[in-house]
């Protein structure tokens, strides 16, 4: 069978939730980059049908951070709405976390990552349960700093977005797959428009 033959094999075998969150995901990931507050409509549809996909292929830790993006997409969307910078009427702007927020958020991330992983593994049937959990716990964070638009919440979706590649392709959710490359492709031009957007703000203050 010619290579061309595989890949149409694999596209009939998609099923229909990977194929609409994939496109949802990537105007997600696109809109955030451009600061476009539509971003977590997009992001929060994507993430309700990825919270079915994930439980039935047995990632189990991705399913329940599924839920949260759903949660995080509804905050997000308040956040950048609501807040406010010293009473100024457009949205909140760029920040940076200084290295020991960072330091911090990492030690607590590689904790909660080894005690989700131990609890995978011994109680559930979950496949690669340290990658997995280590993928969900930093996500959970990462996102966390896209609400609060943290410059810095770009690299950890880099290098959460290339971990994944290998945990969904091992999972045959080729898709999703590939949507994590293009994923990390789009964090790197995400991190360089905010990083240029932020030394903007930073002149014009």
């Amino acid at each position: 069978m010619n290579w061309w033959e595989d890949l149409a094999q694999v596209a009939l075998n998609l099923h229909w939730a990977e194929v609409a969150s994939v496109v949802a995901g990537i105007i997600y990931v696109v809109l955030a980059a451009r600061e476009n507050i539509w971003c977590w409509l997009f992001g929060i549809v994507g993430s309700a049908l990825s919270i079915y996909l994930f439980y039935i292929s047995k990632l189990y830790a991705e399913s329940v951070l599924y839920f949260y993006y759903v949660a995080a997409g509804i905050y997000g969307w308040w956040a950048w709405t609501h807040a406010r910078d010293a009473g100024e009427t457009h949205q909140m702007s760029i920040t940076t976390w200084r290295w020991r927020q960072h330091l911090f958020a990492i030690i607590i991330g590689v904790a909660l990552s080894l005690l989700l992983a131990f609890f995978l593994k011994r109680y559930t049937d979950a496949q690669m349960p340290l990658l997995d959990a280590h993928t969900t716990i930093f996500s959970f964070i990462a996102t966390y700093l896209v609400t609060r638009k943290v410059l810095s919440n770009w690299v950890y979706w880099i290098l959460i977005d290339a971990f994944s590649v290998g945990l969904y392709a091992s999972r045959e959710l080729y898709l999703y797959a590939l949507l994590m490359l293009a994923y990390t492709i789009i964090a790197v031009w995400g991190y360089r428009r905010w990083l240029r957007v932020y030394r903007l703000e930073k002149l014009e203050s």
